[in-house]
């Protein structure tokens, strides 16, 4: 590492290229670490296409870093030799900001709470909203095509972009940072790159779309009997009050139990942990009273027992309380420590089957606890299986890749997707080549070869290296 570094210094400077940290080398849940490698933190997305130009003329790969949030381990790579860390935390600032055309034009290193904040002040909504928000970055979120808590109403980060700006691996720089609604002009770049995970080229900077900031919020917590109530509650709401729901969030009683066990500071809504619960989060204009509106479809709901309690939040700070239970119960998981964690996607309706028939497959596992919670509105479900309490996942780690082969059998036998919204990085490559679309596959394989012909650009992510 020492040699490369020293190149990279006598071409860029102490100030761009020296060691990193050891937070670089590993992701959150520490199934991957990194080798030792130089770390190089540009500030102009010229001075981007400068070290990539190198990198290509050199063959040294390139591993993008954004927030270092990923769980897939998309950001950390093992290799011994001729690989360096490129992070964007310096090309953090936002561009422009146009509120008459909802834009709002950021470089990719800027923080996703310092994008809401800057649509804040310009009284408009970012609605990109994550648990890792307050360190995420924006070039990562579209890197891996982030979802989140709002994708119900405004979809992926994807569906979010306007336009980027990217360096290509041969250090060409791609200017795509427009705020055109329409622009039908061939291939898009701008998809291609985003969700791609740093394999085609290097996101340095974003064209997202901004919105009105809702005038009201009303926000419940709501028990269902089980999971079919809950879609059906969801169709009933989705019909009554329009494009008003904002967010629908399953949560099972485990992960209240979990959060009993680990964080008892949390404050439960109900003083019975019921089975199933709703987080439903409604938004609108000044015009609509979405209390009166979201009480009275619920009183129907509580009519034809799709709902056995409710409680609707009289205040912000209830409100919060209702989502910090939410937000929390990823922490208690872990803490609690998981044999195997599993983001995955089901057709909405075949939910409640997939919800009742997997636990009978992981029965000959023994006494195990699941946790089932997620973004019920697009599918997106965390199904996360844990050992019996007083039991130590590590006592279980034979049996972790059994338990995920299950799971994902069963997902894709259902229609769905072993990855929802935390991309393949290294953790799902393999998983990519068992339950991927053969076509697909080959048409991926294709243009990375075309894009990267040298392979350099964070060699070993999403496809498997040759």
């Amino acid at each position: 590492m020492e040699k490369l570094l020293n190149e990279f210094v006598d071409v860029f400077g102490k100030d761009i290229a020296g060691t990193p940290e050891p937070s670089y080398l590993q992701e959150p849940r520490d199934r991957f670490f990194a080798s030792a490698m130089p770390l190089l933190r540009p500030r102009s997305t010229r001075q981007v296409s400068e070290i990539v130009k190198l990198c290509s003329e050199r063959d040294i790969a390139i591993i993008p870093y954004g927030g270092g949030t990923g769980l897939v381990g998309g950001q950390v790579s093992d290799a011994k030799k001729n690989t360096i860390i490129l992070s964007l935390e310096r090309m953090n600032q936002v561009r422009d900001v146009r509120p008459l055309e909802n834009a709002i034009v950021v470089e990719a290193g800027i923080i996703l709470t310092n994008v809401q904040a800057a649509a804040c002040d310009v009284d408009r909504l970012f609605p990109l909203s994550l648990a890792s928000e307050g360190s995420c970055q924006i070039g990562g979120n579209l890197a891996t095509n982030a979802g989140g808590v709002q994708v119900l109403h405004y979809g992926n980060t994807r569906d979010l972009c306007l336009g980027i700006e990217a360096v290509l691996p041969d250090g060409t720089i791609f200017n795509g940072l427009k705020t055109l609604r329409k622009d039908n002009t061939g291939y898009d770049l701008r998809h291609l790159l985003i969700g791609s995970e740093g394999s085609l080229g290097i996101i340095t900077a974003a064209c997202l779309k901004l919105f009105p900031k809702p005038k009201n919020t009303t926000t419940a917590m709501v028990v269902v009997p089980n999971p079919v109530a809950a879609i059906k509650l969801l169709a009933d709401l989705r019909a009554v009050l329009a494009g008003n729901v904002i967010a629908f969030e399953l949560i099972h009683r485990q992960g209240c139990d979990f959060l009993v066990e680990t964080m008892p500071q949390v404050r439960q809504p109900f003083q019975k942990i019921p089975e199933w619960s709703i987080l439903v989060e409604v938004s609108g204009g000044v015009s609509v009273d979405l209390d009166m509106a979201l009480e009275d479809a619920l009183s129907e709901a509580i009519s034809q027992e799709l709902v056995l309690d409710a409680l609707i939040a009289q205040s912000q700070a209830q409100a919060d309380a209702f989502w910090n239970v939410r937000e929390t119960i990823p922490e208690a998981n872990r803490l609690i420590g998981s044999i195997a964690s599993h983001d995955i996607s089901i057709p909405i309706s075949r939910i409640p089957a997939f919800i009742s028939e997997t636990p009978v497959l992981l029965e000959r596992f023994g006494d195990i606890r699941i946790n089932c919670f997620g973004h019920l509105g697009d599918g997106n479900l965390h199904y996360n299986v844990f050992p019996p309490k007083g039991k130590d996942r590590n006592d279980y780690k034979h049996i972790s890749g059994e338990v995920q082969k299950v799971i994902h059998d069963q997902t894709h036998e259902f229609g769905g997707s072993v990855s929802a919204e935390h991309g393949i990085g290294r953790l799902k490559r393999h998983d990519l080549e068992a339950y991927g679309d053969p076509g697909k596959l080959s048409a991926m394989r294709a243009i990375k070869t075309a894009l990267d012909p040298k392979g350099i650009m964070n060699p070993g992510a999403v496809l498997a290296q040759n």
